[in-house]
């Protein structure tokens, strides 16, 4: 077996590969050999066919199992004598195409290797940790929403109108073509207008209403309307409104603690503190992350393979595009030109993404199979009711996974450099720091 260097210009790699029909013979009489104790064939027994008759009734099959053995045996010694890493799969093609059995086979291989990728100074690094303080004023803004959302409701002053977000209680009964139906009737039913929890037309006909009233409201039930009977159908329901009433917010007490799992309104606002904090955190270390990026984008510098530079900037221009085009789902939409921008853009993923994968594997970095685990049940909540689904579908793909994989094991990479990094801490205001998540946002 003969390799030879063809192309060696910056990452670019090229070689000719050439697996002669004496190799080729030999791996396949090997192959032959290992299957005959197990052959069996009318007039022989089990395991003494001929191995004349096993070439000439197998040879074919088994003459394209050893050529293909042969040549990734070839790229595989050749990757491990030369240390190169492909940035993407090879391209493999055989080049004498006329081949016929007896002949050499010659393949040429060619492929765009990784870089070599510098050590990082990790001395050199020097960042800032924004820490934000709960203060109460946002503890109390916070006690207030939640107050909001244990609203009640309270009547409001006899004849007064019933307003969007009030609270309607009433009787109704619901007719098609002059018949009651199945589900179209209830008795002092509490109905929130605008919480669109009804037919839609029916809550907006309702807002002007006062106690004592009688309302015929009419609507027409959608197409795709669970009950087949209904499907489009125009129905008028007999309303008679019995109390309006004006929501209010909860009073701001134990007893609203309570309805929150804490034990009082001091252990709730405590709660509430240290949620504001951890979401403080989270977003200070968004704001730090981009900073060590940065540091490291510009502290190493190497070539990249135009393969993936090429790829990531596709990618970039393809998102962006649906980006300002929401409409459009599919992708059957013209050809996306990829921009000096996109280019620039993809240069740094490339090159920050290798730095990071590089560290990583210095530092024996992993995920482990319970914080997949973990991550995959977090992204199964969102599918209620379809959480063992999502399960099963992410555990039989492997792309899936990759994908889940990733921004874990960026993550875990991120803290290991922070941990060896020169990190300095600065008091800030919450507002200061919305200011340099926006700062994010907008670059």
């Amino acid at each position: 077996m003969q390799v030879t260097e063809t192309l060696n210009e910056g990452l670019k790699r090229g070689y000719a590969i050439t697996v002669t029909a004496a190799e080729l013979e030999a791996k396949v009489n090997e192959k032959l050999a290992e299957a005959q104790p197990e052959v069996e064939m009318k007039g022989f027994r089990k395991g003494k066919v001929p191995m004349a008759l096993l070439k000439k009734q197998f040879g074919q099959r088994v003459m394209g199992e050893a050529m293909q053995e042969s040549i990734d045996g070839a790229m595989n010694e050749h990757f491990e004598a030369s240390g190169d890493r492909p940035a993407l799969q090879p391209e493999v093609k055989m080049t004498n195409e006329d081949w016929k059995e007896g002949d050499d086979v010659e393949v040429s291989m060619s492929y765009e290797a990784l870089p070599e990728i510098p050590d990082v100074e990790y001395a050199k690094i020097k960042l800032e940790k924004l820490v934000v303080k709960a203060e109460d004023a946002a503890v109390d803004e916070a006690l207030g929403n939640l107050a909001e959302t244990a609203q009640d409701f309270k009547a409001r002053k006899k004849g007064s109108k019933a307003k969007d977000g009030d609270q309607v209680v009433m009787d109704f009964l619901g007719k098609v073509d002059g018949e009651a139906f199945d589900g179209g009737a209830a008795e002092d039913y509490p109905l929130v207008l605008g919480s669109n929890s009804f037919i839609p037309g029916f809550e907006e006909q309702l807002v002007g209403v006062k106690a004592g009233e009688e309302k015929l409201v009419t609507v027409s039930f959608p197409e795709d309307y669970q009950a087949e009977n209904l499907k489009g159908k125009e129905a008028t329901f007999e309303c008679t409104i019995k109390e309006v009433k004006e929501p209010v917010a909860a009073e701001i007490n134990d007893e609203l603690a309570t309805k929150f799992g804490a034990e009082d309104l001091a252990a709730l606002k405590t709660q509430i503190a240290e949620r504001l904090e951890a979401e403080y955190a989270g977003a200070a270390r968004a704001v730090m992350k981009r900073g060590l990026l940065d540091a490291l984008d510009g502290q190493v510098d190497f070539d990249l393979p135009p393969s993936l530079v090429e790829a990531e900037a596709k990618q970039i221009a393809h998102q962006l595009w649906h980006e300002d085009n929401p409409d459009v789902e599919g992708h059957d939409h013209p050809e996306i030109e990829t921009t000096e921008e996109h280019n620039k853009l993809a240069t740094r993923r490339v090159r920050l993404g290798l730095l990071l994968a590089e560290i990583g594997q210095k530092a024996e970095v992993e995920v482990t199979d319970a914080e997949m685990t973990q991550a995959i049940m977090a992204q199964a909540r969102q599918y209620p009711g379809q959480e063992r689904q999502f399960f099963e579908f992410v555990q039989q793909n492997q792309q899936m996974q990759q994908q889940m994989r990733a921004p874990l094991f960026e993550d875990k990479v991120v803290d290991h450099v922070f941990e060896h990094a020169t990190i300095k801490e600065k008091d800030v205001s919450k507002d200061d720091l919305q200011k340099a998540v926006e700062a994010l946002e907008d670059e």
